[in-house]
């Protein structure tokens, strides 16, 4: 089915491309070559529909038909649309925390997912403060 559309589509550009060059302008005569249009309008007279206007009109509306289908047709076929990030499982680093010593300041180790031995980083973390912190003042 695609393979049959997609050459019906070439051709139809291949016609279309064809009859579009075969026709003349509509300022092919030799006044026009020089400017002057008489009493035509700003796009030209407009004459009879000959059978190259009436074949570029069906070749374009085939043109447009086609290529529609093919999308369609190529989307249905590829399915929902994902992007990267949905493939992508989130990993968060492992953290592993040293004990605290009682008068230093403690560190984390951390060590991302999947990584070998020597790869951790040590983060040194503030002292603990000395006594209890004061209390906020309570509204009588």
């Amino acid at each position: 089915m695609v393979i049959l559309l997609t050459l019906v589509h070439i051709i139809v550009c291949l016609f279309l491309i064809i009859v579009v060059l075969l026709q003349s302008g509509k300022a092919a005569d030799l006044a026009g070559a020089f400017g002057g249009m008489g009493s035509q309008t700003a796009f030209g007279a407009r004459g009879a529909a000959t059978v190259l206007t009436k074949a570029t009109t069906v070749a374009a509306a085939l043109f447009m038909v086609t290529s529609l289908s093919l999308s369609i047709i190529a989307t249905r076929q590829q399915g929902g649309g994902t992007t990267v990030l949905e493939s992508v499982k989130p990993s968060a680093p492992k953290q592993t925390e040293k004990k605290a010593d009682p008068g230093k300041g403690s560190s984390m180790t951390l060590t991302p997912e999947g990584a070998g031995p020597g790869q951790s980083v040590t983060i040194p973390l503030p002292p603990a403060p000395q006594g209890e912190a004061p209390k906020p003042e309570q509204k009588k």
